[in-house]
């Protein structure tokens, strides 16, 4: 099976992997929260439920990205991704504003204190929700994927609001009458959580849609094994950005002006060989050449 392949495949069975844990936890915390009287709880399943959708965004975006190149979308369909990660984040954001809206009217109603099994509840969440994290975040990080750690982080947002609902249970119930309002505030301190981990996520989404340049370790590394083939004067130029979970590379580069153009292009077709052999992530390189500003003695070298 193919790197691409291999990689469309990991996605995907994090991504239903996520979807499934989290309509089966939204469901719980819904049922718990609704009997239990708990808001904050009700207001954690919601966004568990945020997080099913956003994992079928996730989900529709991996398969887009992994089309192939067609006519219309020659460079391929990569940047389904980064606008799916935008999504997603916007999602969070929208699912923080409506929680603290809906908490901030229940702190000055009356209402009964929680039950205890609410907080049994919470504490296994937060622990499913945790590991959750950390194994998808690695694998998108293995990956190469904004949009995969985007729904990580999606998880552990969930993981916070449930670890602040719990508090407030907590406080509410060993507080006793009077402390009914502690459930509210905890379901608006853990909306502000998902608002901030949403803009935080947002950046990324957008820099990656905007073709922002990846670390300047990462060009130089292209630039390293562009000057390592035989006839490569020099670097001029060297443009990356990147396509879903890979990279595409514009470089000019500097031969001997009195070399033909057969050997001119052969070693265009050795840099782009050496790179896309050192550097499995990049997909394309586009070779420009450009005459040597110091040439060397008029012929060809050896291919």
């Amino acid at each position: 099976m193919s790197p691409v392949n291999t990689r469309f495949q990991r996605s995907l069975r994090v991504t239903f992997m996520g979807m499934a844990v989290n309509a089966l936890l939204a469901a719980a915390k819904l049922a718990a929260g609704l009997i239990g009287h708990s808001y904050a709880l009700v207001a954690d399943a919601v966004e568990s439920l945020s997080d099913v959708f956003s994992s079928l965004i996730v989900w529709r975006g991996v398969v887009v990205a992994a089309s192939p190149a067609d006519a219309d979308h020659p460079y391929g369909h990569g940047k389904a991704e980064p606008i799916a990660a935008a999504v997603v984040a916007g999602v969070m954001i929208i699912a923080a504003a409506g929680i603290t809206l809906q908490a901030a009217r229940e702190v000055g109603s009356p209402r009964p204190q929680p039950e205890l099994f609410t907080l049994v509840v919470l504490l296994v969440t937060i622990m499913i929700k945790e590991g959750l994290f950390r194994y998808i975040f690695r694998e998108g990080e293995g990956l190469g994927s904004t949009l995969i750690q985007t729904d990580a982080w999606h998880h552990r947002s969930d993981a916070i609001t449930s670890l602040a609902a719990a508090a407030g249970i907590s406080i509410a119930l060993l507080g006793g009458p009077g402390f009914e309002k502690a459930d509210s505030i905890a379901a608006i301190v853990a909306a502000g959580v998902i608002a901030w981990n949403g803009f935080r996520l947002l950046r990324p989404a957008i820099a990656e849609l905007m073709d922002t340049a990846p670390s300047p370790t990462f060009s130089e590394q292209v630039q390293a094994c562009a000057r390592e083939v035989p006839g490569v004067d020099a670097v001029e130029k060297c443009f990356v950005r990147k396509m879903g979970t890979e990279y595409l590379v514009d470089m000019h580069v500097e031969v001997n002006p009195q070399m033909t153009v057969q050997a001119s292009h052969d070693i265009a077709h050795q840099v782009k060989d050496k790179i896309r052999e050192r550097i499995p992530s990049i997909r394309d390189v586009l070779v420009h050449i450009e005459p040597s500003r110091g040439s060397k003695p008029a012929g060809e070298l050896p291919r």
